[in-house]
């Protein structure tokens, strides 16, 4: 069976204000973290990479996720074109041939 999938392409939700855009994903990944059951995977790509970095604003959210037994991945394409990949990650470090298998097996898949 197919697993649940939240792909966070990016550093903020939606396109507008760049601040209120932080304090949504911020609001969004502290909803998911606090719902049963929680998503199986949470993927992060481009600047999505930079909320898997321990001591981003989400950090607590990812630890509890983690906790509850969701899989937190990192593309590494974007942590070495970001300069990232030496930095102390809340996640493991994934690549595209594994992200895109996950996501075309997945049952659903949220991006935000």
């Amino acid at each position: 069976m197919g697993k649940n999938i939240i792909f966070c392409t990016g550093d903020k939700l939606g396109s507008g204000e760049e601040e209120l855009g932080k304090v949504l994903m911020h609001n969004f990944i502290f909803s998911i973290a606090e719902k049963e059951p929680p998503p199986d995977i949470v993927i992060f790509m481009n600047r999505g990479v930079f909320l898997a970095l321990e001591g981003s604003e989400i950090s607590q959210s990812l630890e509890k996720l983690s906790a509850s037994g969701t899989e937190i991945l990192a593309c590494g394409t974007c942590l070495d074109y970001y300069g990232l990949k030496e930095k102390p990650l809340l996640a493991k470090i994934s690549n595209m041939t594994t992200i895109t298998d996950l996501l075309a097996k997945a049952k659903q898949v949220v991006t935000i």
